[in-house]
């Protein structure tokens, strides 16, 4: 069976590049939809709370899916919910109903988490010495998210009056993009979890044996360090940016059309450079990186409190998703590192899931710091809790061991 690692990279690209588009128009308008609807100003980062909840609470039963079925049929899946998530809530406009706003940003959260482990397929085609370079040229992909999502969703908002029903037809499109993605991502073969399988037998490494329990797991060299930063990361970049878009349009008062041009640099910031940054971490190795990239977020969060303008905000948001990139890049490949082929689902599942509700969490205390102290409160939050695990990882220096050295 040929492996067809070249071709199925760039169909993991290109679905993640119009999930990007997704990504982006939830991240600059899941705060502002739900408060437009509900009428809750005070709860404004509940919508991208119920977003991000739901991502972590689908992460970990879509990463054992992965490892029992395979990873095409379960990131298929997931673009399919995601679809019916962003139908629900562009009907929840027209019809003002709170239920359907939640029960969409819920699917819509859902499918976003199965879309995240998509790197799990990245990992699965890269022997270890090349692993974060293969993950990156997936994540390369939403480059070109990044570019398509101001074009396809800024002139949708362009000359509108911010209601309700100017939000329809964005989360509609949004719907239509979601099928386009998982038509492409039927056309992934063989699975990568069986292109794992046979890189393992190709280097020479035992047969598949049964995945170990979870627990097992994560106490293996390695793990610990590598989750902690994955949910450090994911978690405050996650938050900040899903709550982007309200303090562009109520801070800064701007039009709504001017916040995806900030989220496309934020999602730039996120993937433009992956493919230098993939090679690097291979280079100069996961620990590093891991550092490097809190570091950087730290100094974007806090940059947030004396940059006001649209363009600040932009390059701080570039900054914010480039640390990311580094940090959450280098994580991923290291819990790779740990993870037989039948058990990176779920590992990368369950440290989803964490780095999800944390995310959820802040987006919620967030949203309440930012209404009632300003902006200022959630930079400075945010960049204490993006410093605060530096501290463990410096202590637990311990190179993660591969899982076909553990078992030689």
């Amino acid at each position: 069976m040929a492996l067809n690692v070249k071709r199925n990279t760039i169909l993991l690209a290109a679905a993640l590049a119009v999930n990007s588009c997704l990504f982006q128009l939830a991240a600059a308008v899941n705060s502002i939809t739900f408060v437009q609807i509900t009428g809750i100003e005070g709860l404004l980062g509940l919508g991208p709370a119920i977003f991000l909840a739901s991502s972590g609470l689908a992460a970990l039963p879509a990463g054992r899916a992965m490892d029992h079925f395979g990873r095409v049929p379960v990131i298929a899946v997931g673009f399919v919910i995601a679809s019916l998530g962003c139908s629900l809530v562009a009907l929840a406009t027209r019809t003002g109903s709170t239920a359907l706003v939640i029960t969409g940003m819920a699917l819509t959260g859902a499918a976003g988490g199965v879309a995240l482990l998509a790197r799990t397929a990245a990992g699965d085609m890269y022997p270890p010495a090349r692993r974060a370079r293969g993950i990156a040229y997936v994540l390369f992909g939403s480059v070109f998210g990044a570019i398509l999502g101001p074009a396809v969703f800024a002139p949708l908002f362009a000359g509108k009056e911010l209601e309700p029903e100017a939000l329809t037809l964005p989360w509609l499109v949004a719907a239509g993009l979601a099928l386009v993605a998982c038509a492409i991502s039927l056309t992934i073969r063989p699975d990568p979890k069986r292109i794992a399988e046979q890189l393992g037998t190709h280097a020479g490494a035992p047969p598949p044996t049964a995945a170990a329990p979870l627990r097992e797991i994560v106490r293996r060299p390695g793990v610990v360090p590598a989750m902690i930063a994955a949910v450090a990361s994911l978690a405050v970049m996650a938050s900040v940016m899903n709550l982007t878009g309200y303090v562009v349009v109520e801070h800064h008062h701007q039009a709504q059309e001017d916040v995806f041009p900030i989220i496309g640099a934020h999602v730039l910031g996120m993937y433009a450079l992956v493919l230098f940054v993939g090679p690097l971490i291979d280079r100069i190795g996961r620990g590093v990186s891991l550092y490097s990239g809190l570091v950087l977020m730290a100094v974007s969060c806090i940059g947030l409190t004396w940059f006001e303008s649209v363009l600040g905000t932009a390059v701080l948001l570039f900054g914010l998703g480039l640390g990311w990139n580094l940090s959450f890049v280098a994580a991923t490949a290291q819990l790779a590192d740990c993870a037989a082929p039948a058990e990176r689902g779920k590992l990368l599942g369950f440290s989803d899931l964490l780095s999800a509700l944390t995310a959820a969490a802040l987006a919620l205390l967030g949203g309440l710091a930012l209404d009632a102290l300003g902006v200022s409160a959630l930079a400075i939050g945010s960049t204490v809790l993006v410093l605060l695990p530096l501290v463990r990882l410096i202590r637990r220096q311990q190179p993660p061991a591969t899982i076909a050295a553990r078992r030689t």
